[in-house]
């Protein structure tokens, strides 16, 4: 008889009964049982003191039916690339719409604006957030998420954070493949337009760069390099300062598309032909590669897909919280791809200037 009447309190009890007994709100009841941080440590001991009590174990029905409502995930971003926010949107949207998944996209600023716009999501009821570039290397606003226990998966860091899943591809082995192949065609003075710095993808592609030079016996020279920032004002900026010197590239290869395509804008106000006086080479693939003339060897970063794989991964650790269990960090390297197109050629091999005094 006492056996049966404890197996019954076991079956009875509710999470509103842990939560009369504790003496806390069911919703903090909740948060304890899924193993969120939001929760004082002296509240906790005193929740689970009370589940210890009444026997309580949560309905393995109700937790399946919570773990298939919809989930709610942020997107939060201030990529000044168009193009490339175009990709990433066309991604983590096709998957939502697909997997029950609601997605509220922030834009912000950098710096304090995207800590605030992060807490205000997680607030909003937001369960996770997707960091596209440069919000993904943001070293505050990942601490922001980790003191609020918050999920997040960054996509696209050169050095994904430790405690969150990543999702990127090989910025070293994709630069290093780019600056081989300009080399093979013949080209000795090869440019490079480096990437923004507060963003460790940037290191990476210049690390590759330089290898690759190493790796042809091409001496590194300083003047040949010079820094970008991901947009196109500065690739127009950079690639006047490029070719302005008195010994100029014969190619330059860029960290992004928008500072490819701003290079080939100089070269043509310049009267300067590509691919024929100047190779110029981009990276991401987005569509501003093939929407200017000539159209852009460039490496096919999987901006789509990669996107689309942070939306699941986050899904998946949401739900796994949701069961009650801690889901270990996860990070996927997706492919690369060298595309090339009209962009690029063998150098011009011009005949040498004779002077006609000398018969």
């Amino acid at each position: 008889m006492n056996q049966q009447t404890s197996r019954r309190q076991r079956t009875n009890a509710t999470i509103n009964d842990v939560a009369r007994k504790a003496g806390v709100s069911p919703m903090t009841v909740s948060r304890v049982l899924n193993g969120e941080g939001n929760v004082r440590p002296t509240t906790r001991e005193t929740v689970n003191a009370a589940i210890a009590a009444l026997n309580y174990s949560p309905n393995p029905a109700a937790r399946s039916l919570a773990g298939a409502a919809p989930i709610r995930i942020g997107l939060l971003y201030s990529n000044p690339s168009a193009a490339y926010l175009s990709e990433f949107l066309v991604g983590s949207l096709d998957y939502a719409s697909r997997a029950n998944i609601q997605i509220v996209v922030e834009k912000c600023g950098a710096g304090e604006q995207a800590e605030e716009a992060a807490k205000r999501l997680l607030r909003g009821g937001v369960e996770g957030i997707v960091l596209p570039p440069p919000l993904c290397d943001s070293t505050a606003l990942l601490q922001v998420l980790r003191d609020a226990n918050g999920l997040a998966v960054t996509v696209a860091s050169g050095h994904p954070a430790p405690g969150f899943s990543a999702v990127s591809i090989d910025d070293h082995r994709a630069a290093f493949d780019m600056t081989r192949h300009i080399a093979a065609l013949g080209h000795q003075r090869i440019g490079f337009i480096i990437g923004n710095p507060d963003q460790t993808a940037s290191e990476r592609r210049l690390a590759g760069y330089r290898d690759a030079l190493d790796s042809v016996g091409i001496p590194y020279a300083e003047g040949l390099v010079a820094q970008g920032l991901f947009t196109y004002r500065s690739g127009l900026d950079v690639a006047e300062h490029l070719l302005d010197a008195e010994n100029p590239p014969t190619a330059i290869f860029a960290s992004n598309d928008d500072m490819a395509a701003a290079t080939v804008a100089v070269a043509h106000r310049r009267g300067i032909d590509v691919p024929n006086d100047l190779t110029v080479c981009g990276f991401d693939d987005t569509a501003l590669a093939t929407t200017i003339w000539p159209e852009l060897t460039t490496i096919h970063q999987p901006i789509t897909d990669m996107s689309l794989a942070a939306v699941e991964l986050l899904a998946k650790e949401i739900r796994s919280r949701r069961a009650g269990h801690r889901a270990k960090e996860q990070h996927l390297q997706l492919d690369f791809q060298l595309v090339r197109r009209q962009s690029d050629a063998a150098p011009r091999r011009r005949p040498p200037v004779t002077d006609p005094r000398i018969s």
